[in-house]
């Protein structure tokens, strides 16, 4: 026997048992999107490394350590997986001019790619979906990306999930904060882990980001940046505060939150959940106003949010989410030479009419058919030996409890009737 080929790792697959949740998960999302307006865009898997390099920020973990990245042997292009979406939107709309018409509300979802070690929540192929808001400035559109977060955590039953929320400023506020961070590390760089002493000139801001244990002291008595917001921002973040708690949507301020991708400027947030371990975002996103500019086009504010969706899902099963599995309508048993051809037409008869329809296959008698009808889940079992085949009928059989009869030798229109009217 040959050796079996296994997966990758930390790029999993998705099974019947579970697709059931992402098909409800994806069907609420649909309905979700579309009740505020915004449109689907698709973007390639794969994109020029520069993009992301100079969007989300040559001195990061993802562009240091997570991308996968290769050189296309036929043209000797540096290209990788994305591994996150907006930057991909933003370049599509800035490549098709998709704001010369206005602003843009725009949303995905599909896999993305970063090369870390797997764990509960955190994978190398991972499915996100993306909401991009492309042309809107002022702190409204901000508001109504929470206020969609908070809809959608009904919609999907879940609770528990908190918001937090910080500005990072204007570019020049973040200079000047910039300074005073770089001064505070330089006095504590003995109690710095490596990564934080590399990164403390390059990319100080990085360092609040830091997951060490041991940097969580350093990192909560450094300067805060809303001591150096620009007023403009300052005052953006209040209007944002005010909109929220008149749509009654609670949440804190952390000071130390400033994202992990370079493209963020202004109002940042989290939806954050205790429930899942190390790994509580479930959903991030903020302003990225320079974005647009950055990687060529006419400069215009924008922001947007992401959710990991393999987070939300872990959710729902912690919570005991109960989602129905989705059964057919109708599971039909042939047997006979006549039946089996007159099974396939009667089978398309049921769909035309809209009920689901499984077609047994592979013979077996009509004992052991029958058995895997009940197993189907399936209320009707429609039934065809040689003699409903010949009279070009079929007969109805009802598996679940009640007080119905089964109907012998009707046609199949008639079948279909008395089928959708039960």
């Amino acid at each position: 026997m040959a050796k079996r080929v296994q997966g990758v790792r930390g790029m999993n697959d998705v099974l019947p048992a579970e697709g059931h949740r992402w098909a409800f998960f994806e069907d609420t999302v649909m309905q979700w999107v579309r009740s505020y307006g915004y449109q689907a865009i698709r973007m390639p898997i794969l994109e020029r490394t520069e993009l992301f390099v100079r969007s989300i920020g040559e001195v990061t973990d993802i562009v240091e350590k997570e991308m996968y990245t290769f050189t296309d042997e036929l043209n000797g292009e540096q290209l990788t997986m994305r591994p996150e979406g907006t930057a991909s939107c933003v370049r599509a709309a800035v490549e098709h001019n998709l704001l010369y018409s206005g602003p843009q509300r725009l949303w995905y979802w599909g896999p993305m790619f970063r090369h870390e070690r797997p764990q509960k929540g955190r994978y190398r192929q991972f499915h996100q979906v993306g909401v991009e808001a492309l042309g809107f400035a002022g702190p409204d559109i901000d508001a109504e990306h929470i206020m969609m977060c908070a809809r959608l955590w009904r919609a999907l039953g879940l609770d528990g999930i908190r918001l937090e929320l910080n500005s990072l400023g204007s570019a020049d506020a973040r200079a000047a904060y910039r300074s005073r961070l770089v001064a505070y590390l330089e006095q504590h760089a003995p109690e710095l882990d490596d990564d934080a002493r590399r990164r403390m000139h390059s990319n100080p801001l990085r360092v609040l980001d830091s997951k060490n244990p041991a940097l969580q002291d350093v990192i909560a008595a450094a300067p805060r940046l809303a001591d150096d917001l620009d007023e403009a921002s300052a005052s953006a973040f209040a209007a944002l505060q005010g909109s929220l708690r008149a749509a009654g949507i609670p949440f804190s301020i952390n000071p130390r939150l400033v994202r992990g991708l370079d493209y963020y400027n202004g109002t940042v947030f989290e939806w954050i959940t205790d429930r899942l371990g190390a790994q509580g975002t479930v959903c991030a996103g903020g302003r990225y106003d320079g974005l647009i500019g950055q990687i060529g086009g006419n400069p215009a504010p924008a922001c947007g949010f992401a959710m990991g969706i393999e987070r939300l899902l872990a959710l729902m099963a912690e919570r005991g989410a109960g989602i129905p599995q989705p059964v057919p309508d109708v599971y039909l048993v042939r047997q006979g030479d006549a039946a089996l051809p007159w099974g396939e037409t009667v089978a398309e008869i049921l769909r035309d009419a809209g009920l689901a329809t499984v077609l047994h296959c592979g013979g077996g008698s009509f004992k052991s058919q029958m058995k895997k009808a009940d197993a189907s889940g399936a209320r009707y079992a429609v039934i065809i030996g040689d003699d409903e085949a010949q009279a070009r009928l079929v007969s109805v059989k009802p598996l679940r409890a009640g007080p119905e009869q089964a109907q012998a030798k009707v046609p199949p229109q008639a079948a279909c009737e008395l089928i959708k009217s039960r």
